[in-house]
This record gives C-alpha cells, sequence and structure tokens, in this order.
C-alpha cells in the first residue's frame, strides 16, 4: 500500500494537463500516454514480486522496477512536452536514457552473479559501452556535433557491447552458469538488446538522416514503442528466470 501511495504521489506530482489538450488524432501523444501507463504497471508489478523470488534475484527485479520508475517520471514530462508544443522532448528522453540504458546492461551482469562467478571488468564494460553510445547519441541529436558521426560511434558502441555479450566475458559465465533459467533469459535479453535495440539507430536514421529533414512524429513514435517493448519486456524476461529459479 505504501508503495502504491508513493507511486501515486510521484505521479501527480508534476504539472500536467491530464489528457485535456490530447487530441485523438495526435497518434503521437496518444503513444506517449499509453507508454506512461503501462510504465507505471511495470513499476508496480517488478517491486511487488521481489517478495515472490529468492533473495539472490531481489537485486535483479529491483533495477527492472528502477527503469521503469525512471522511465515514468520522464514520460509524464515527455508527453506534456509534446501534447503542449509538438517539439521532440531530447533532453527529457536522453536524460531518461543515460539512467535506464547503463541499468538494463547491467542486468546481464546481476542475473549472471546471482548464479556464477562472474568478472566485475563485465560490469565496467557494459557500463563505459552504454554511456558512449548514448552520449554521442545526445550529440548527434543536440547539434552538438555531426549526425552521422556520432550515429556511428554510438552503433559501434552498441556492437561492441553486443560482442561482449555474445562471445565475450558475459557468454563465458552465461555457459558455465550451468543455470537454465538464468542462460534462457540471458539469451532472451540478447535478441532484445539485438533486434529491439535496434529500433533506436532506425529511429535517430528516420529522423536525422533520411534526407527529408528532422520527422518528429516518426521519431518520437519510434522511439515510445521501442522503449515500450525493451524496458518492460526485459524485466519480464528477468522476474521469468528468477520465478523459475526460486521454484514458484
Amino acid at each position: 500500500m505504501k508503495l502504491f501511495m508513493l507511486l501515486a504521489g510521484t505521479v501527480a506530482a508534476p504539472s500536467i494537463a491530464f489528457g485535456a489538450d490530447l487530441k485523438a488524432s495526435d497518434y503521437v501523444g496518444v503513444s506517449f500516454w499509453l507508454v506512461t501507463a503501462a510504465m507505471l504497471a511495470a513499476t508496480l508489478f517488478f517491486f511487488l514480486e521481489r517478495d515472490n523470488v529468492s533473495s539472490k534475484w531481489k537485486t535483479s527485479l529491483t533495477i527492472a522496477g528502477l527503469v521503469t520508475g525512471i522511465a515514468l517520471w520522464h514520460y509524464l514530462y515527455m508527453r506534456d512536452v509534446w501534447v503542449e508544443t509538438g517539439t521532440s522532448p531530447i533532453v527529457y528522453r536522453y536524460i531518461d536514457w543515460l539512467l535506464t540504458v547503463p541499468l538494463l546492461m547491467v542486468e546481464f551482469y546481476l542475473i549472471l552473479r546471482a548464479v556464477t562467478d562472474v568478472a566485475a571488468s563485465l560490469f565496467w564494460k557494459l557500463l563505459v559501452g552504454s554511456l558512449v553510445m548514448l552520449g554521442f547519441g545526445y550529440m548527434g541529436e543536440a547539434k552538438m556535433m555531426a549526425a552521422w558521426p556520432a550515429f556511428l560511434i554510438g552503433c559501434a558502441a552498441w556492437l561492441y557491447m553486443i560482442y561482449e555479450l555474445y562471445k565475450g566475458e558475459g557468454a563465458a559465465a552465461r555457459d558455465g552458469s550451468g543455470n537454465a533459467a538464468v542462460q534462457s533469459a540471458y539469451n532472451t535479453m540478447m535478441i532484445i538488446v539485438v533486434v529491439g535495440w535496434a529500433v533506436y539507430p532506425l529511429g535517430y536514421y528516420l529522423g536525422y538522416l533520411s534526407g527529408g529533414g528532422v520527422n518528429e512524429g516518426s521519431l518520437n513514435l519510434v522511439y515510445n514503442l521501442a522503449d515500450f517493448v525493451n524496458k518492460i519486456l526485459f524485466g519480464v524476461v528477468i522476474w521469468a528466470a528468477a520465478v523459475k529459479d526460486s521454484g514458484n
């Protein structure tokens, strides 16, 4: 109950119009509102489910709840920026990603650590890789540097993390864990990082590199749908592995 009241107070904190200015024809605005509601539901779910898994999984579920909770807070502001101005909430979105994307990458380290020994260097590689990817993405979108170089450096950091997870230290720890639940979760999370996260550079390309000028509607719709799938589904995969490994 206390958790629910805290989240309810958080949702009400920003100065928002509660949909008064949202038009039915504004499909991008509708997507902002849908994702906001989904993030709230996911946050409640992950924190409540912490009591139903063994102690070694609680940190992973806490991080999953923090990811969707942080996203919820920023979506409350981002949806207002879009509905009121029709412009991209770039700063809010990258503040959100700067916090949530490294947390998502660190989840690989945490689920492995729950069942086996894993080198701390994996943690730092994923953390630094995600920050490089985001930093150059932001500089490209904020016009602090040319869009193409920023895009290529960001993609290089993304591919580096994929390599570490697919062939490097992460893969070695996964194969040596002997835990079917973790191996299944790890592989599914890898699919999300490879396929689901590909939506972000696609949105960047459509918005900044396609040659037709910045299409802010397409850009934000793609980003919103990607956040909906990647942040929530990531947590659900971890929750499912935790429940299975805990024997529930």
